[in-house]
């Protein structure tokens, strides 16, 4: 099963750096803060990454 990223928006403080390791998964909104675009557009390495430099950890794997 393919596993798919999340973000806590709510938790979220707009940093960007998850946009820049996975452009084409993550994307800042209008609010500044980050949302899910694609999920699937790279490997569950490339997503991890941004998961583990996310400096308020608001993003996560679904359930």
């Amino acid at each position: 099963m393919v596993k798919e990223p999340t973000v806590d928006r709510n938790v979220c403080i707009g940093c960007g750096t998850c946009v820049a390791l996975c452009p084409a998964v993550f994307q800042l909104g209008d609010d500044g803060k980050s949302k899910v675009v694609n999920g699937k557009a790279v490997g569950e390495d490339e997503i991890q990454q941004a998961i583990d430099s996310c400096p308020v950890q608001c993003i996560s794997w679904k359930k």
